[in-house]
């Protein structure tokens, strides 16, 4: 059957700007801490380096979790069953996702991703290799209220959600997309999710500033797509990448540092910021195991079976959603 059609459900301004992309950039710039959320990191550029990201040596994440696909495709195929519509979120080249169609004979596959572009390219290279699969791409921000194409709602779900994407967002945050993703998914449905554990710092900060600079790349690209799309003037080259570890969060961050005093402007609006200053663009949390699955269990998870890859650590978490109950 091949993409049956896309849906968009991104809310652009008369410029074809993503109204919600000009808002968050304001309202970050704003703050004294100043800050823009991960997921406008992918603009069509943004998404290609951050494929070239996932094949660094020092980025362990796509490697430990296709490491893990591979390795346990059939127990995961027992323990999912078939004829689930999948529902990718953040699905970006879905690179991993021909893994699991293979193992699991799914009924659909609706791949999530706030990039068109590459969500149109990666539709149409699943839809050659899987011909008989109805595919339903959907174009829209995963982290807000998604509608599903109305032919999948009869049909039991499975929400894939690969990468520690989770580790993203702080833990309410988190939580919030858990529990809207169980309501839209719906009673009976399943979740995979990829989760990254605690590990030794070093492996950890290699892994988010690598020697090549691709990480970094990917990182100033947010203010380049920041002066195309709202005409700015920030001057890009002032700005050095910066990610470190912090305990108390458990997470990796990652940092645009201005590296001298500055002005600019966003949409004509002036914004100044001090050396050192530093906008804040990312947070990757990891989890230990029991963190993992209370932070599932918070969000209307209940977890059912774990896959983990020790070294380095990361895991591959199945949850069912868990049923509404009147009392404890």
């Amino acid at each position: 059957m091949g993409v049956v059609r896309q849906l968009r459900q991104i809310s652009a301004d008369d410029a074809g700007v993503d109204t919600a992309f000009r808002a968050d950039v304001h309202a970050g710039l704003s703050q004294a801490q100043k800050a823009v959320p991960a997921r406008w990191f992918y603009d069509t550029t943004g998404s290609a380096l951050f494929e070239d990201i996932t094949a660094l040596p020092e980025y362990y994440p796509t490697r430990s979790e296709t490491d893990l696909l591979k390795r346990h495709a059939g127990e995961m195929a027992a323990a999912i069953g078939p004829g689930r519509a999948v529902v990718e979120l953040g699905s970006g080249s879905s690179t991993k996702t021909p893994l699991l169609l293979e193992a699991i004979t799914p009924s659909a596959y609706v791949p999530v991703d706030i990039s068109g572009d590459f969500l149109r390219d990666s539709a149409a290279a699943l839809a050659a290799r899987f011909p008989g699969l109805p595919i339903y791409p959907v174009e829209a921000d995963f982290t807000q209220r998604v509608a599903l194409p109305r032919e999948i709602c009869p049909l039991p779900k499975l929400g894939f959600f690969p990468g520690s994407t989770i580790g993203n967002m702080v833990a309410r945050t988190a939580v919030d997309l858990l529990r809207s993703w169980r309501e839209a998914l719906g009673d009976g449905s399943l979740l995979l999710i990829g989760i990254d554990r605690i590990k030794d710092i070093g492996i950890l900060e290699r892994a988010y500033d690598d020697p090549a600079g691709v990480t970094a790349a990917f990182n100033l690209n947010l203010l380049d797509r920041i002066n195309r799309e709202l005409g700015g003037d920030i001057p890009v080259d002032n700005f050095i990448h910066r990610a470190v570890w912090n305990d108390v969060h458990a997470r990796i961050e990652m940092h645009l540092v201005a590296a001298c005093d500055m002005d600019f402007t966003v949409d004509g609006r002036a914004y100044h910021m001090a050396k050192g200053e530093t906008i804040h663009s990312e947070n990757s949390h990891k989890y230990g195991p029991r963190d993992a699955n209370l932070l599932l269990r918070a969000g209307g998870w209940t977890p059912l079976a774990t896959w983990d890859d020790a070294d380095p650590a990361f895991a591959l978490i199945l949850a069912q959603a868990t049923e509404f109950r009147s009392a404890p």
